[in-house]
């Protein structure tokens, strides 16, 4: 079994993570964090988005049946 280095591929050239500048390494670092972080909320607002949808069928399901 042989280790692939870690790669970086942009624009179809593909660049080896540890030939990168330090800036560069820790440009990618942050775009990776901020990636991440992307994620979690897109979760957690799908998350919210449903309790949102139950407390909303909560509500109509608690409001009297004769509003007129």
């Amino acid at each position: 079994m042989t280790d692939q280095e870690p790669t970086l591929t942009h624009d179809g050239k593909d660049y080896k993570i540890s030939d990168l500048s330090k800036e560069a390494q820790d440009q990618l670092q942050s775009l990776q964090l901020a990636e991440a972080e992307i994620k979690r909320l897109q979760m957690q607002l799908a998350m919210v988005q449903t309790a949102r949808n139950a407390y909303q069928q909560a509500l109509v399901a608690a409001l009297p049946q004769d509003a007129h």
